[in-house]
């Protein structure tokens, strides 16, 4: 294992959140406190407590957790994207480094930056609502995984875009609606039986779901069901990043 490598790449794309230090943490931040701002007033005024929790205080979670998949998805995706575009990327494949360490190196920064942004999302929401968390290690363990897996996600996107445009479908208009339509603002127990069926269908509610349990101990399907869902894409993902550098898929054309 080439350490030193992947220190390389870990630090070269850490350095780029530095750079755009409020691209990459002050905008996210600011637009979540929007909505802390905008659903507690507009619908947290209607609603007084979902399952026992207050309503600020049960979308806390469903916001942390939209953060995190967006800007896993987008720190991922852009940090392998943009040297297959200047053709850098051939230097790091034409290096003594293994495919393992370049995944490694810019999977690693990314899940790093987007923890770094929920647990900054989490210390701002508590300056909204009163936080109780009863798992903190779980709520901890539950982020890196979903980080660490939608930043493979991102991976596989940035390898799979052929331009700019390309590499922003998949978040705008598939990634933000499944989270929206995942229970970030609600529970799908409020929903009617049908659209709660409809709902299951939806990858996203489980890791909200879960993640929700770490915090309030309630949760709309069992936590193992959505440590196992969270497990498998993982599994599926990984294996997507291991077909692409045996085929060379996009890399080495």
């Amino acid at each position: 294992m080439n350490v030193y490598a992947i220190k390389a790449i870990y630090k070269f794309e850490m350095a780029r959140t530095w750079r755009t230090l409020f691209q990459s943490i002050v905008s996210p931040v600011i637009s979540t406190s929007l909505y802390f701002v905008v659903f507690g007033a507009a619908i947290g005024s209607r609603i007084d407590e979902v399952e026992g929790v207050s309503y600020g205080a049960f979308i806390v979670p469903g916001l942390i957790m939209l953060s995190l998949l967006t800007q896993s998805l987008s720190n991922a995706s852009f940090g392998i994207y943009f040297p297959r575009f200047t053709g850098t990327i051939y230097e790091v494949l034409s290096a003594p480094v293994s495919y393992v360490e370049i995944v490694l190196g810019y999977v690693g920064a990314a899940a790093t930056k987007s923890v770094m942004l929920g647990l900054i999302i989490l210390a701002t929401a508590g300056l909204f609502v009163p936080l109780e968390i009863a798992h903190p290690l779980w709520m901890l363990a539950f982020m890196v995984l979903t980080a660490v897996t939608f930043s493979l996600f991102g991976f596989i996107l940035g390898i799979w875009a052929e331009s700019f445009e390309q590499l922003q479908i998949v978040p705008l208009l598939i990634v933000m609606p499944l989270a929206f339509l995942g229970g970030t603002f609600y529970s799908i127990n409020m929903l009617p039986e049908f659209w709660q069926t409809v709902t299951l269908f939806n990858p996203v509610v489980y890791l909200i779901s879960g993640f929700r349990w770490a915090f309030y101990e309630i949760s709309d399907v069992h936590v193992a069901v959505s440590v196992g869902m969270a497990g498998v894409f993982l599994v599926v993902c990984l294996a997507i990043v291991w077909w692409m550098f045996k085929t060379g898929y996009r890399l080495k054309a």
